[in-house]
C-alpha cells in the first residue's frame, strides 16, 4: 500500500515513515497542507491511505480533508493529530475523515489502522488469496508455494499481491512503480522488471507470472 503523511513536524513525519516503510508500505511525506493539496491534485489515486495533521502551515489540514471529500479522492483519511478532545474527533470525522487518532499514539495501532483503511480504498478481496497451489495472506504479509515458504522482499510481495489482487487483469510496469515504490522511485528505472525476474524465480515452476508482451505483466 502507498501512503502520504503531511505532518509540519518534520522530526515526527520522518519517524512515522520510517515504521511505515518497516511495516513494508511504501511512503511519501509533505510538510505543509498546501504541499498536500498540490501533490494529491497530481497523484491522488496512487495512494491509499492519507496520514494528516491538522494544524498545518500553508492550508489548514481541514481545507485539505474538505478538499479531498470533495474531489472524491479514492485516498482515505486518517487524522493523527494532537487535537483529541471528543469534539475535536466529532469535527474531524465530520469533514471527511475516515479515521481519527489522537496523538500520542501506539504505533501497532497506527500501522494497524492504515491498513484497514487500505483495504476500504479498494473493491474487497479476502485477506487470503489463493491461485493453484500459491497462498498469499496478506494480513500476516506471507506467501506460499506448494507447501514452501517464500522469503520475499517488499517490493516482491507488493507486486505479487497486486498481480493476484488484479484477477487476471495484465497490470502495467507503471501501475506497478506507481503503487509498489514511493515518490524517489525513477520512473525510467528498470526495478519492476528486475523484481518480477527475482520473484519469478522465488515462485518457481511451473511458471505463475505472465509477460504480455507491450502491457505489462499477469497471473
Amino acid at each position: 500500500m502507498r501512503v502520504l503523511i503531511v505532518e509540519d513536524d518534520e522530526e515526527m513525519a520522518q519517524a512515522v515513515a520510517v515504521g511505515l516503510r518497516r511495516a513494508r508500505m511504501a511512503v511519501d511525506v509533505v510538510f505543509d497542507g498546501t504541499a498536500a493539496l498540490e501533490r494529491l491534485a497530481t497523484d491522488g489515486d496512487a495512494y491509499d491511505v492519507v496520514v494528516l495533521d491538522r494544524d498545518l502551515p500553508g492550508t489548514h489540514g481541514d481545507e485539505v480533508c474538505a478538499a479531498l471529500t470533495t474531489a472524491r479522492c479514492r485516498a482515505r483519511v486518517l487524522m493523527l493529530t494532537a487535537a483529541g478532545t471528543a469534539d475535536d474527533i466529532v469535527d474531524g470525522l465530520g469533514l471527511g475523515a475516515d479515521d481519527y487518532l489522537p496523538k500520542p499514539f501506539d504505533f501497532p495501532v497506527l500501522v494497524a489502522r492504515i491498513a484497514a483503511l487500505a483495504r476500504r480504498a479498494h473493491p474487497a478481496v479476502p485477506p487470503v488469496a489463493r491461485h493453484g497451489d500459491l497462498l498469499v495472506d496478506s494480513a500476516r504479509r506471507t506467501a506460499v508455494r506448494a507447501g514452501r515458504a517464500l522469503a520475499l522482499t517488499p517490493k516482491e510481495f507488493g507486486v505479487l499481491e497486486l498481480l493476484l489482487a488484479a484477477g487476471g487483469r495484465t497490470v502495467s510496469a507503471e501501475e506497478l512503480l506507481e503503487r509498489v515504490w514511493d515518490e524517489a522511485a525513477d520512473p525510467f528505472t528498470s526495478a519492476v522488471k528486475i523484481t518480477v525476474s527475482r520473484l519469478r524465480a522465488k515462485l518457481g515452476a511451473p511458471p505463475v507470472i505472465e509477460t504480455v508482451a507491450r502491457s505489462g505483466y499477469r497471473i
